[in-house]
């Protein structure tokens, strides 16, 4: 022990010192090898906090803490590390995710790069500093969905400075729902009259119509669009009047193609065409431009296997083309008529190609199927639309049955 005193007459243990201006100090070897020190305006807990300064944990109730982290394997400071340093580490081990995921990582890490939360120490962020910045987040504008990805990346990141022993607890552990307001927007399947009155207005309109035959099969087939737009003429059975679904085609932020295994092993199927369908895929076959040279997107190419729509380029449409489509259609039909069209996209075909299934009562398994979903809650609460009118019909169908 120390025969070092402080300006008390106190003895002071190893370590420990204290400065002119009567701060405490007591410096250490962090498990790097690193030199750090704790400071305190106090010595012990029964020390009062000088004049003007704010009351803190005393040095000695600090080493304890310290002291205990060590013993419980926890490295101090959190080693030091900031929520941003944190977050890129967790990013830096995923190994093989799909392009869309890693878009997100990205999109994450641009997003805590530019707050101060990011520069935060990783043992230093409480609960209470979780959800804070989660709502200061929405405060300045960023909606559910984005949050939501954010705390899907930020969570998990914690979780893994926990099973380093550089944190105690993850502050991130709590139910979103509570912290924020979910003011993200339902994606609706619209009604059969509306879906009727649509393809209508298409394939009426001088220059969109040339898209009919594509949003039809969107419509009546269910298929997600990164799998229609990685459709080639390999994957349409015209003989057998089956689609094979096997695939999905992607295109990166840099315009990078690639072909990606389905979202699931359940969405790799065949689906049956009805006869509309059928005459849909023959106009687009047979109205299909012949580039001069197939475009290959990992090694799907040729004229025998070629993607069915091509943009102006000879290369693949992506679903960022479709999506586009999609939007100027409505417009100009709400442009037109009185009775506005709700927004529809891609993924609104697929949601009322569900639902409409559902209604006219295809059996659930059958749905998931053809949906391609792993789990069939999805086919049943997700993409399933039932109101009032429709549990009238079916009440009165079972009724009629009895």
């Amino acid at each position: 022990m120390s025969d070092r005193r402080d300006n008390k007459n106190r003895r002071l243990w190893t370590g420990e010192s204290q400065d002119k201006d009567g701060r405490y100090v007591y410096k250490y070897t962090d498990a790097f090898g690193k030199r750090k020190a704790l400071y305190s305006w106090r010595l012990t807990e029964a020390d009062a906090a000088p004049k003007g300064k704010r009351k803190d944990l005393s040095l000695r109730e600090k080493e304890k803490v310290l002291q205990k982290e060590v013993s419980d394997g926890i490295v101090p400071d959190g080693g030091n590390m900031t929520v941003l340093e944190l977050v890129k580490r967790y990013v830096s081990q995923k190994r093989g995710v799909r392009h869309n995921t890693e878009a997100n990582y990205k999109f994450v890490i641009n997003i805590i790069a530019k707050e101060p939360f990011g520069q935060k120490r990783i043992d230093k962020v409480k609960l209470s500093d979780a959800k804070a910045w989660l709502i200061k987040l929405q405060d300045d504008g960023r909606g559910y969905s984005t949050i939501h990805t954010v705390r899907g990346v930020i969570r998990p990141a914690f979780q893994m400075a926990m099973d380093d022993d550089l944190i105690r607890r993850n502050p991130f552990e709590f139910q979103l729902a509570t912290v924020v307001v979910n003011d993200s927007v339902t994606r609706e399947a619209i009604t059969r009259k509306q879906e009727r009155a649509f393809l209508e207005f298409l394939a009426n309109d001088k220059h969109f119509c040339r898209y009919y035959e594509g949003i039809y099969i969107l419509f009546k087939t269910g298929l997600r669009i990164s799998e229609f737009v990685g459709l080639t003429l390999a994957d349409i059975d015209m003989k057998n009047r089956k689609i094979s679904v096997n695939h999905q085609l992607q295109r990166k932020r840099n315009m990078e193609y690639v072909i990606e295994d389905t979202k699931t092993t359940c969405g790799t199927r065949e689906i049956p065409m009805s006869d509309e369908v059928y005459e849909c895929f023959e106009r687009i076959i047979s109205n299909r431009k012949r580039p001069r040279v197939e475009p290959m997107i990992d090694g799907k190419c040729g004229f025998k296997c070629g993607f069915l729509y091509l943009d102006k380029n000879d290369m693949p449409m992506a679903a960022l083309h479709w999506e586009k489509y999609f939007q100027h259609i409505c417009e100009k039909y709400n442009s037109i008529y009185k009775v506005q069209m709700p927004k529809v996209t891609p993924h609104i075909c697929r949601h009322t190609f569900c639902s409409n299934m559902a209604k006219s009562g295809m059996n659930p398994k059958t749905l998931q199927y053809l949906m391609g979903h792993s789990d069939i809650g999805v086919t049943l609460n997700t993409y399933t639309h039932i109101g009032y009118d429709d549990a009238k019909e079916e009440l009165k169908r079972v009724v009629n049955a009895e």
